[in-house]
């Protein structure tokens, strides 16, 4: 586990992960359960635009995307309490990894990429960076990203070929332990 947690970030849980890992399934149910809002960066991100992520990386490109992906980011996180599902590429940017490692429990949800390549096949959701090649392009982004979800993971839950709400009581019981700890540690050592 990467730190203890500042006080502020109890009511937040952020969800990590390559497309296709369950962010946002698992974000629903979470949320469900805990009594929280859910926020979902990739539909903030199209409501706040009027247009559809595709679009914006078709007419505006990445970057923008990127940025807009951000003041999403800052919005969820603000919401607290809150579960925040994130976009894949959500750590890319370094501000956006150091608000989810300062503000959220982060969890980073994994899949072996044949699971990641059959659950977006059967969503048939239009993902711009995996308009080729899903297989390969998902096998590149995970050298790209994975040291950057692990540096800012406080657990890390395996998803492929598991039940929702297994990994739901497995995210819970770790934040909930997690919360423990920090409340059983000295103030000093929060700051």
């Amino acid at each position: 586990m990467r730190r203890m947690l500042h006080s502020s970030t109890y009511n937040v849980i952020a969800l990590v992960g390559l497309s296709g890992a369950g962010k946002s399934t698992v974000g629903r149910l979470l949320a469900g359960r805990l009594g929280w809002e859910l926020h979902d960066t990739d539909a903030l991100v199209e409501r706040r635009s009027g247009r559809r992520i595709a679009a914006i990386f078709a007419e505006d490109g990445e970057a923008r995307f990127r940025d807009l992906e951000a003041e999403a980011l800052r919005g969820a996180l603000a919401a607290s309490p809150c579960v925040v599902s994130t976009g894949g590429g959500i750590v890319l940017r370094g501000e956006n990894r150091e608000l989810l490692r300062r503000q959220a429990f982060v969890v980073w949800l994994d899949a072996p990429t044949d699971t990641l390549v059959a659950r977006l096949q059967a969503h048939d959701e239009e993902r711009p960076l995996l308009a080729a090649d899903p297989r390969a392009r998902l096998e590149a982004l995970r050298a790209e990203r994975s040291a950057l979800y692990a540096e800012i993971a406080d657990l890390v839950v395996p998803t492929g070929g598991r039940d929702v709400a297994a990994i739901c009581d497995e995210v819970l019981q770790a934040h909930r332990a997690h919360l423990s700890r920090e409340a059983e540690s000295p103030a000093e050592e929060r700051k």
